[in-house]
């Protein structure tokens, strides 16, 4: 006898006003062994939401009763449902509705007619990023979120985290500078950040890179110390701003979200300890192909094929704990080599196989 073993279904839920569209589409779902529930409007849409919160929400714009942009801010003041993936459906191509749905905060927009690949696709690729986050112990605001919902008085901490504020820095602007007091918690939103130190004699050293999803400023927070190092903007960046009250209130009132935060917020630590290995015995060849490859692993897009960035001579040599006339040298040599491409300021990889087996 055999059996059909399925894997577990992911949960999708499609509010669309037109009863032909919206029960082809559900049976498009269905043959794609998703979960399928139906809303015929905003408002019921909302309800099956709450009462049974799906993995993924598909939801039409123009709609009766409560239309899609409606039903979103509704969805995203919900602290058990701004976390869920959301797809706008529209006949519309109008370019200001599009904008208009992504600066909302919508994952992803999808223009009536379509095609069953296309749904299906739209559909994998957000659920995949969530598994993602997840996977990478879930370095976003929506772990922020999470592990605040943990606490007795959710609704008050989600209520504060919506409210705080989100700084817009220029690119190579000072966050913080060595010794001075800290006083906040750090998130990036947008944009990229390093952290680096510096010598006696001014020589920087970079220890972290940074880049959405990321939290920084939190060791000198826990220890209460001044910081030992700098914070600075790679290129424009948003970042969010989390008081040290609220940041020590969450550690000192509940010890198992202290510890989840605890873990989240020190995750580079044996990076920083293989970062120290480097520089002492690797050659400048390797430390230089690492610094590469630590850029590509960083920032490199979903999907992108030759990693490419700009990024200056300076930050590069900082980042290889090198001189920069060394870096240009070793840079020159791999072009060379045609392992790397140098074209217009940015740095494209050829090559990550060769780099990451370059020894010598």
């Amino acid at each position: 006898m055999i059996t059909n073993k399925y894997i577990p279904m992911e949960n999708i839920l499609l509010i669309e006003d037109n009863e032909a569209l919206r029960e082809n589409t559900a049976e498009i779902l269905s043959l794609a062994n998703y979960n399928v529930t139906t809303a015929e409007n905003g408002k019921i849409g909302v309800e099956k939401a709450i009462a049974n919160p799906p993995d993924l929400i598909i939801c039409d714009i123009m709609m009766p009763v409560l239309d899609g942009y409606g039903v979103f801010q509704i969805i995203s003041k919900n602290p058990t449902l701004f976390h869920i993936p959301f797809i706008f459906l529209s006949a519309k191509s109008e370019r200001t509705d599009l904008r208009k749905g992504m600066e909302m905060g919508a994952d992803d927009y999808i223009t009536k007619p379509f095609s069953d690949s296309e749904l299906i696709n739209a559909i994998r690729t957000r659920l995949e990023k969530v598994k993602i986050h997840q996977s990478q112990g879930g370095k976003t605001i929506d772990t922020w979120h999470q592990i605040i919902s943990d606490l007795g008085t959710k609704d008050e901490m989600y209520k504060t985290l919506e409210e705080h504020d989100v700084i817009e820095y220029k690119k190579k602007q000072i966050v913080y500078s060595e010794g001075q007091h800290p006083n906040k918690l750090y998130f990036i939103e947008a944009g990229k950040v390093k952290i680096y130190k510096t010598s006696d004699g001014g020589k920087e050293l970079i220890t972290s890179l940074l880049s959405p999803g990321d939290f920084f400023g939190h060791i000198p927070l826990i220890e209460n110390n001044i910081y030992e190092e700098f914070a600075e903007t790679l290129e424009e960046s948003s970042i969010r701003i989390i008081p040290r009250k609220e940041f020590e209130h969450l550690l000192t009132n509940n010890q198992e979200v202290a510890l989840k935060v605890i873990k989240l917020l020190a995750n580079n630590i044996a990076e920083k300890e293989q970062q120290l290995v480097a520089l002492a015995y690797h050659s400048l060849r390797k430390r230089v192909a690492d610094a590469l490859l630590t850029l590509k692993k960083k920032y490199a897009k979903e999907n992108e094929g030759h990693f490419s960035m700009s990024i200056s001579r300076e930050d590069l040599a900082n980042i290889a704990g090198t001189a920069t006339e060394s870096l240009i040298r070793t840079l020159s040599d791999f072009k060379n080599e045609k392992l790397i491409e140098i074209k217009d300021g940015k740095i494209t990889i050829l090559e990550e196989r060769k780099l990451t087996n370059l020894f010598n």
